[in-house]
């Protein structure tokens, strides 16, 4: 086999699922978390930058569209689709502030927040974060590396143990996809086979 880029990424990527299971508990509390939370009548808001802004709109999009089987919406929504309300908050105030200020104008009590950083320590996130703790929203950290600064704020952190960020990411999609499969079944939506 030559040793082409890919067959590094492929080997560098199934060492770090080797490690994934150790990651089954906290996963489960984040499942647990999102079901109560919806059948509570709250929704999920996602966030993150560059390709964890693209993972909370994937993330968002499989809730409130489909996952595998049809079923009804889920309600989900990622903070990083609304150019204008991005490019208002950052402006006016800062971009340390633009997921912050939409968790404070939409968020209520009850709801999860999904918080992606593949670093653990992006400051809107975590600013973010803290908007949310001060509305009685329960905060999922989808992490990576050693999780940051976000993994002690956190309710339930979920940290990729890797340092390189495509592998945290695709790990990260795994796990969403696991949280989706999961809560649409756990809320009687599909069928579990």
């Amino acid at each position: 086999m030559t040793d082409s880029l890919f067959s590094r990424n492929l080997n560098e990527h199934l060492a770090m699922c080797q490690h994934l299971a150790a990651l089954d508990a906290h996963v489960d509390q984040a499942i647990n978390a999102c079901v109560n939370s919806l059948r509570a009548g709250g929704k999920l808001m996602l966030c993150g930058n560059g390709g964890s802004a693209a993972d909370s709109q994937h993330l968002a999009a499989e809730f409130t569209g489909r996952f595998i089987k049809d079923r009804p919406p889920i309600a989900a929504i990622a903070l990083s689709t609304d150019t204008s309300a991005l490019t208002c908050i950052a402006n006016d105030y800062s971009f340390e502030a633009i997921f912050a200020r939409q968790v404070q104008a939409i968020g209520k009590p009850g709801d999860c927040l999904i918080a992606i950083s593949t670093s653990g320590n992006s400051g809107n996130v975590l600013a973010a974060v803290a908007a949310a703790k001060t509305i009685g929203i329960t905060c999922i950290g989808l992490l990576g590396r050693d999780g940051g600064k976000l993994k002690s704020v956190c309710d339930i952190s979920i940290v990729v143990p890797s340092q390189v960020t495509a592998r945290i990411q695709e790990a990260h999609i795994l796990i969403g996809h696991s949280l989706c499969g999961a809560v649409e079944q756990q809320l009687g939506l599909v069928s579990a086979d």
